[in-house]
């Protein structure tokens, strides 16, 4: 990149989870975005850092490149829903059998940018990677709002599946009234001079 674009995420919430193994996978096989040389995975108990590597010789090692942050946790998965097998149990059959069933660790993206995305050296282009990501994943939404180029672009991702998203402009709690909700201090009778 010759010119130095502006890429920025203001706004992002994560609900994905997917299998530790598909993750590991995933990211053997990504080719990242420019500016991305490889992404490192590191697991310190039951959290995951995948940690971008910069290809830019110039950035310090010191600086902090961004991370996606994810917490590991062990889900029973079973070969048929329970459920359903509950709902077809037969009252003549003697004994239920007991469901195939396994536990898989899974990797969950869950939380607002802060959370899932941290640094903000190469921080858009983790982001991209956790798009990708998104849309390799059966589970979970990613909501987003990013810029690029000057542009606010909106992201929304669905159970693997990218959906038309709006970026809306509403008016926040503060901007209501005049100011006319709360203490006034200065003319309160239970506060004496």
């Amino acid at each position: 990149m010759s010119t130095e674009e502006s890429r920025h995420v203001y706004r992002l919430h994560s609900t994905l989870e997917l299998p530790l193994e598909e993750l590991r996978d995933h990211i053997d096989d990504a080719t990242f975005p420019e500016g991305v040389d490889d992404v490192e995975i590191t697991r310190r108990n039951n959290t995951l850092i995948l940690k971008a590597v910069a290809n830019d010789e110039t950035v310090s090692k010191y600086t902090p490149s961004a991370q996606l942050k994810a917490s590991v946790t062990e889900n029973r998965v079973y070969e048929e829903d329970p459920d359903e097998r509950r709902n077809s149990f037969h009252w003549d059959e003697e004994e239920e059998e007991e469901i195939e069933s396994e536990l898989v660790e899974f990797a969950a993206f869950k939380g607002d940018r802060e959370t899932v995305l941290q640094n903000s050296l190469l921080q858009y282009e983790m982001f991209l990677v956790l798009c990708e990501i998104a849309e390799n994943t059966e589970k979970g939404t990613l909501t987003a709002i990013s810029e690029h180029g000057g542009e606010l672009e909106a992201t929304r991702i669905v159970e693997g599946e990218p959906r038309p998203a709006n970026i809306e402009v509403v008016e926040g709690p503060r901007d209501h009234g005049s100011g006319e909700s709360g203490v006034n201090w200065r003319d309160n009778k239970f506060i004496s001079d």
